[in-house]
């Protein structure tokens, strides 16, 4: 399924799409605020693109309209927090080149509106960590509201040890916010 906002489409991953998931998922920067370590080849790329990415119902390359640029990704995952299936977790990578622009915020509020209006969720939930404020700032945005933080929630890939700040997303509240 392809979604569309005012500057966005949000579209499923391609197997031509590897150059470009490698070219900002290479960056320290990306990798760093999502949680994984920056891709060190296009093979590595492309062995992601296939294991995470293709055939996702639920997870979209972000393109930009007025090039087609593919800028990063978003998707309502398998929420692990909560064991029933009318919930689902929010998760999202956008290539530096593009922060601050107000393109995370676009796309995730299209991804919150197909998760209520077609997938029938009840309640989204999403995490990042403290040291993005600028992910917080995205969320807080698109109405999530902050429910707690998890102490010392994720090893890394370099052996740092990360909180998670929690959020999560209830459809009556998302309602008010169309």
């Amino acid at each position: 399924m392809t979604l569309t906002t005012e500057r966005l489409t949000l579209r499923p991953f391609r197997e031509d799409d590897v150059e470009a998931l490698y070219a900002y998922s290479k960056d320290e920067a990306v990798g760093r605020n999502a949680g994984w370590k920056p891709h060190e080849s296009l093979l590595e790329s492309s062995d992601i693109l296939h294991l995470v990415f293709l055939g996702q119902s639920s997870v979209w390359a972000i393109e930009r309209q007025s090039d087609r640029r593919l800028m990063g990704s978003i998707g309502l995952i398998t929420d692990s927090a909560r064991q029933y299936g009318s919930s689902r977790s929010l998760g999202y990578a956008l290539g530096v080149d593009y922060w601050g622009q107000g393109y995370m915020t676009e796309a995730v509020r299209e991804a919150v509106r197909f998760g209520f209006r077609q997938m029938g969720l009840d309640l989204i939930s999403a995490t990042c960590y403290p040291d993005n404020p600028a992910s917080r700032r995205v969320l807080e945005k698109c109405g999530f509201q902050y429910e707690g933080t998890l102490h010392r929630a994720e090893l890394l890939y370099n052996g740092q040890v990360k909180d998670h700040l929690h959020f999560y997303l209830p459809h009556e509240v998302a309602q008010k916010l169309d």
